[in-house]
Parts: structure tokens; sequence; C-alpha cells
């Protein structure tokens, strides 16, 4: 199965080199690209200086947009899978092959999840999981143990799908979109690792604000999507 692995990386000059070199050593079989949201950093140069195929957004898009260029990407070259990989060495990607079975199982998607067999801590930020979890289960009628989780493969269908779609990102309330129209869903468990370097952009205020707006979706805007 041709696979491609989607690299969004915004200001990632500390992890890039890292997390591309344990891919091309000890995955060479899967490809990758890098896209370069628009970095302030040396994201791009390191990119350039190691040959690395990657691509470079002139101004930050965001996740959304660096994740839509990698599927474009992945439709041009017709890849029969694409998964969404965080540039700051959080995935593992000795779990992918793992989530390719279920794509060949026939499934359309693949959570990597953190708790499909594992339970979940208590704290704030699983607070906010768990309701985006209840309005997933209360919109679509199924039940993603870890709907946060930014490490998902998806097939040839959704590849399409999300290449072509005008707002359709890697986020819970696409996730949900998706389920309402038909998509098959399916979770493994993986191991996520802790960032070693670098900042994440999720402060607690960001988080409440981005908790806020995947429940307001959910429950009320992806029914005036088209998906």
């Amino acid at each position: 199965m041709k696979t491609l692995i989607i690299i969004p990386a915004y200001n990632e000059a500390e992890n890039i080199e890292r997390v591309v070199e344990n891919l091309k050593n000890n995955y060479p079989q899967y490809d990758y690209v890098v896209i370069n949201d628009g970095s302030g950093d040396n994201t791009a140069a390191i990119c350039k200086r190691n040959n690395y195929n990657y691509i470079s957004h002139s101004i930050n898009l965001g996740l959304a947009g660096a994740f839509q260029t990698g599927m474009k990407y992945a439709l041009r070259n017709d890849y029969d899978a694409a998964i969404q990989f965080d540039g700051d060495g959080q995935h593992n990607p000795e779990y992918i092959q793992d989530m390719l079975d279920k794509i060949k199982e026939g499934y359309d998607i693949v959570v990597g999840s953190r708790f499909a067999e594992k339970r979940k801590p208590f704290s704030m930020r699983m607070i906010g999981n768990n309701l985006i979890e209840a309005a997933v289960l209360l919109t679509t009628g199924k039940k993603i143990h870890d709907t946060t989780s930014g490490m998902r493969i998806y097939n040839k269908k959704m590849i399409e799908k999300l290449a072509q779609g005008i707002d359709l990102g890697p986020e819970p309330d696409t996730l949900a979109l998706l389920i309402r129209k038909g998509a098959k869903v399916s979770e493994v468990q993986v191991e996520m690792n802790e960032r070693t370097a670098g900042e994440s952009y999720l402060t607690f205020t960001k988080s409440l604000k981005y908790m806020t707006r995947m429940m307001v979706s959910i429950l009320f805007l992806q029914w005036f999507r088209k998906g």
C-alpha cells in the first residue's frame, strides 16, 4: 500500500531533523512530505540543507492549510493512504503499520488513539477531550475515545475528499462530519511522546477556545457543512 506521511511543520527547527531522519533511517517503506507552514525559524533551511522532500508556504496558513496541502500532494501522486504526523516528535511511526492494517480491513479513517485500551487521566485537558467525545457520540452515534489525536490515517477515498474540500481540516468536527456522511472509523492504541524541544502553541486559554469552537461546530455548525 503506497503510503504518505504528511508532516505539518510550523517553527519546528528544533525537532524536524530528528523526526525526518528517524523516518528515513528506520521506516523507508513510507514516503513523507514536510509542509513548512510559513515558519519564521530555520525549518525551511534545515529541510533544504538535508534535501528533504518538502513544500513551503510563503505565509502561515495554519494546521488546516498545511494539512490540505499535504492531502493535495497525496492525491496528485496517487497515494493509497496518507497519515497526519506531528513534526514535534510526539507521534511514533512504529504504530503506522497497525493503523494501515485497519485501513486494509476496509476502514476509511484510523485514529491513533491514546485511550482505545487505556483510561484517560483526570485533567482539565481531558475534561475537554471528554466533552468533545460526548458531542461526537451524540451527533454520530460513534464513540471515538481520542477525538483530539492528531495521528490519523486516511484511505484513498478520504484523501480525495479532504484534498478537494473547502473547509475540511484535521479536527474533531471534520471527523464527526465524515462519520455522519458514512466514513468508517476505527482506533488503534498508540503511545505518544512528550515534546522534547520547542513550545506547544496550545496554552490553557487557547485550549479552552479550541474546545469551545469544536463543541459549537460539532453540535451546531456541522449540520450546515457540505462535507
